[in-house]
């Protein structure tokens, strides 16, 4: 088990890249486009991200935001599993806390039926959304219990997916469907894989508990650098081996814009800038287009946090992003790349998957 386990982890560079590189998509929805509009773009770049040799793609759960389609990550997936052949496609992540186990586990069991060997279950305990948005989903206003709780959810969702709650369990007898019972049933045969669990953090909660459970581990890097090398100690500290993994294995998540031209990149990750400031202060809304951003009259505060905010975002011409993404990989020593593209247009977007695979020499389809 720990060896096919570990198979469906760790990916394989390719070209020059220095370690796997894989896709998050938030499906962003630009001002002038829609929900369907984003969605076909995230088909695309799962297409392009597939025949150009990128390990994974995938979607994260985000909540009452305007500017991001990806409230249901287990339904875009199913969409992506029609589309593609070989690529992984996972969440990046399902919100655990906004979740009954036993859901997460049919709805991923259902994927992993859809596409067999191809399926990763990233689980965040933050909620993906606002406070009252949040409460909303759970039907609770007790939101830092259901982060505490995080570790029980976990072990019960794992228990569902492998379907061995001992006896005397309350849920001995319930069975998470596609699942493993299926096999233990007359005339039965299950398939062997089920989709490997990731956690997910932006600080030092799921790195730990990732380490103790010799689980992967994925950084939230794009929104969170400040903690990004002190998680990735502190999980690699607290890593014991387990039937999953028998060393470490780390994954951040990096915003990464390439484009043509260097000016062009710049004008691109002001509109997303644009787009973080509204979120933060309680604003959000569809992605400016780059020229709604340029004649946008920010505030000193506003102005220190956009320069802040896209420090962090690896931008400019494919060899600038190149050489950025390098840098990041040997500072952090991340055994996976996950890019994410942030700008208004899909064109922009998928264009910058494509010309970093091009610099990297990745691939190219037959």
């Amino acid at each position: 088990m720990a060896a096919d386990a570990a198979e469906e982890i760790r990916g394989a560079a390719h070209g020059t890249a220095p370690v796997p590189l894989s896709v998050l998509d938030l499906v962003t929805v630009g001002a002038g486009r829609t929900a369907s509009d984003a969605l076909r773009t995230g088909v695309d770049i799962a297409r392009l991200a597939e025949s150009r040799g990128f390990h994974r793609y995938w979607v994260a759960e985000h909540h009452s935001m305007p500017g991001v389609a990806s409230s249901s990550p287990a339904v875009i997936l199913a969409h992506l599993a029609a589309h593609t052949e070989r690529i992984r496609l996972g969440s990046g992540g399902v919100m655990l806390p906004n979740h009954a186990p036993l859901v997460i586990a049919e709805q991923f069991g259902t994927l992993e039926a859809m596409a067999p060997g191809r399926i990763d279950l990233g689980l965040g305990r933050a909620p993906g959304t606002d406070g009252a948005t949040a409460a909303a989903l759970r039907r609770s206003d007790r939101l830092n219990e259901g982060a505490d709780d995080f570790p029980q959810q976990l072990a019960e969702l794992t228990r569902f997916l492998d379907d061995d709650f001992p006896d005397g369990h309350p849920y001995h007898r319930i069975h998470a469907v596609p699942g493993p019972v299926q096999a233990t049933s007359p005339g039965g045969v299950q398939s062997p894989h089920r989709p490997p669990i990731w956690l997910l953090g932006s600080s030092g909660f799921s790195a730990r508990l990732a380490g103790m459970l010799g689980l992967p581990f994925a950084f939230a890097h794009h929104f969170s650098a400040q903690n990004t090398v002190p998680a990735l100690d502190l999980y690699r500290e607290s890593f014991r081996p387990s039937e999953v993994l028998d060393a470490p294995y780390t994954l951040i998540g990096v915003s990464a814009l390439a484009t043509d031209d260097e000016k062009e990149a710049r004008r691109q990750v002001l509109a997303a800038a644009l787009n973080m400031v509204r979120l933060r202060t309680g604003r959000p809304g569809l992605v400016p287009t780059p020229e709604e951003a340029e004649a946008y009259d920010f505030s000193p505060t506003e102005r220190e946090f956009v320069d802040s905010w896209n420090a962090n975002v690896v931008h400019g011409t494919p060899d600038e992003v190149r050489t950025g993404l390098d840098e990041l990989q040997k500072r952090t020593g991340a055994d996976e790349l996950m890019l994410t593209a942030n700008a208004h247009g899909g064109d922009v977007r998928l264009r910058s998957y494509e010309l970093i695979a091009d610099a990297y020499g990745l691939p190219t389809p037959a």
